[in-house]
């Protein structure tokens, strides 16, 4: 069993390495946790919240173009179940740049809103709580 303290960390390669993280950390409010130059030829950023166990990496190998995203599922999904506060994230996404889609899923727009980023990769924001 993974420990309670343990730290998610969700990795991805991108074209796209300051402005996704940029597009992240203005639409979700995220911070720069941490970053990386020419480390064997990669590149690299950590962003999330400090206090949070769990956090997003975006990588750029150099000489290598890893283009969109390689389906429309390919989700990172947040519960928001406060309605104003997940309006409000809402304006927030737009304004950083990520662009609003029909989901792939239809269950998702039953739920909440889709937002796609620079590279293809899409976030969903569920207006409600989270429940196993």
């Amino acid at each position: 069993m993974i420990p309670r303290d343990c730290v998610l960390r969700i990795a991805r390669p991108t074209d796209n390495l300051r402005r996704i993280a940029q597009m992240y950390c203005d639409g979700l409010g995220f911070e720069l946790l941490g970053d990386f130059e020419d480390h064997l030829g990669f590149y690299g950023v950590m962003i999330g919240h400090p206090q949070h166990h769990y956090h997003l990496e975006f990588t750029h190998h150099q000489g290598t173009k890893v283009g969109r995203a390689p389906t429309q599922d390919n989700l990172l999904v947040f519960y928001m179940p406060d309605a104003q506060r997940w309006q409000t994230q809402c304006e927030q996404m737009r304004a950083a740049g990520f662009i609003d889609v029909a989901s792939y899923n239809p269950y998702w727009d039953n739920t909440g809103k889709t937002f796609e980023d620079t590279d293809g990769y899409r976030v969903v924001l569920a207006q409600r709580g989270w429940t196993a």
